[in-house]
């Protein structure tokens, strides 16, 4: 009976925005923390969390069921993806572990939706600045105790103490590399919330040292690849977003066209790049492990053999590919290439739809809008698409996360969803991007 009672409480409490904004905040905080939190809890507790998150995201969508609407819940070309993605199934080595790999992400996918439903841009990057500067904090605190006070690993976090050394470190979030990606993601959403006055102008200028620092110190050379990419869109974007209505077209026809002819040249003078940014070692790993991927793609280049995410132990081709490469590889290190290994190339033209059409929407409106926070979308996607080029780490924890959110919101506000009337009752729903509800 008291149970019966508390219901309309518990379906009131999950109506308020502040429920929402802690939401956010802590499910933002378990993508980013997945790392750590799989050291101290295991992957039993760790998943645990993220299905305690979707439990509660399932009840606010229920409890605030008036203001959604079923088509504009997720994009189109998402939602086929995830279903070519369960259907490989199908012929899989292992179902069970493709049923596991899809978990990978279709929990983050879930988060991702029911933010982007409640809570705007600004509010979004304003939850994740708060996320960002407490984990990048306590990741240089445990660097200086590790490599400097106590001179020791502390091996369970894969913290190697290398800070005296001026480097590689890796804070709570396993590797370098991840790291570096956190830091760049970070240090656009510190200058983002700098730009618009979200925080003040001390919170922005320690926060934008903290991760300039720790970028610094991861001495990745995919960190300084993925600050220059990110460095040319936004000059990109300062020029757009100035120019005169009618000059925009003709020059995004312009940046399009210099975007294609500079991946020609990289590809083409890969190699003397390779050698300037000293990521020979990196490279020619990564170099063999892709022939060995492309050679087995080859066998079932239509479909796959399989979505798995996370490569499992004891199952074909992944061992296969082990024993030819002579590493323990868990991933493709490549979006791509894991996709087109394990879905296919039907997987691989679905992700392209995906992120093309998200970049695409989220470009327009970063263009086009007056805010400066509009163009954070646009740019944590092309960190993302930078960063899936030489690791498979966007396929799931925030990196899907910050993906799908992005395309959610650029889908609500450039999409075709936005052209259908609206319910009398969705009238009051946040606005996402700051533009009123999507009609």
């Amino acid at each position: 009976m008291r149970t019966v009672r508390a219901l309309p409480r518990l379906i009131a409490a999950l109506q308020t925005p502040d429920v929402a904004a802690a939401y956010t905040l802590v499910t933002v905080g378990a993508l980013f923390s997945t790392h750590a939190l799989r050291q101290l809890m295991g992957n039993a507790g760790y998943g645990a969390v993220l299905s305690g998150l979707c439990l509660i995201g399932a009840g606010m969508m229920i409890a605030r069921r008036a203001e959604l609407r079923l088509i504009q819940l997720i994009p189109t070309t998402l939602l086929m993806l995830l279903l070519w993605l369960i259907i490989t199934a199908g012929w899989s080595a292992s179902p069970s572990a493709t049923l596991t790999g899809w978990l990978q992400l279709g929990a983050p996918t879930f988060l991702a939706v029911v933010v982007a439903q409640f809570r705007d841009t600004l509010q979004t990057v304003r939850a994740t600045g708060d996320v960002l500067r407490v984990l990048l904090g306590v990741s240089l605190g445990l660097e200086i105790l590790s490599g400097i006070l106590l001179d020791l690993p502390i091996a369970f976090l894969g913290i190697a103490g290398n800070l005296a050394d001026g480097g590689p470190v890796q804070g709570i979030f396993g590797t370098r590399t991840v790291l570096g990606v956190v830091t760049i993601i970070a240090l656009v959403t510190f200058l983002v919330e700098w730009r618009t006055r979200s925080v003040s102008a001390g919170v922005a200028i320690g926060s934008v040292s903290l991760a300039a620092v720790l970028a610094m110190f991861t001495a990745s050379p995919i960190v300084l690849g993925m600050v220059l990419v990110s460095g040319a869109a936004t000059g990109a974007l300062a020029v757009l977003r100035r120019v005169p209505l009618h000059v925009r077209p003709v020059l995004q026809g312009v940046l399009a066209g210099a975007v294609a002819v500079g991946l020609v040249l990289v590809y083409i003078f890969r190699r003397p790049l390779v050698y300037w940014l000293n990521a020979e070692p990196d490279f020619f790993t990564r170099s063999r492990l892709w022939n060995v991927i492309l050679d087995m793609s080859a066998l079932r280049p239509v479909q796959g053999w399989g979505w798995v995410g996370t490569w499992p132990d004891h199952l074909s081709p992944f061992t296969y590919i082990r024993l030819v490469t002579g590493r323990p590889h868990a991933s493709a290190l490549n979006v791509w290439m894991d996709v087109l290994l394990q879905a296919g190339a039907v997987g691989v033209v679905l992700l392209v739809a995906f992120v093309g059409l998200a970049l695409a929407r989220a470009w327009a409106t970063a263009s086009e809008r007056r805010s400066t926070v509009y163009v954070w979308p646009a740019l944590v996607i092309i960190v993302l698409l930078t960063d899936s080029v030489v690791t498979s780490s966007p396929l799931g924890g925030f990196g899907w996360f910050l993906l799908v959110l992005c395309a959610t919101q650029a889908s609500l506000v450039r999409g075709w969803r936005r052209e259908r009337p609206l319910p009398p009752d969705a009238s009051e729903r946040p606005d996402t991007f700051g533009l009123g509800a999507p009609a």
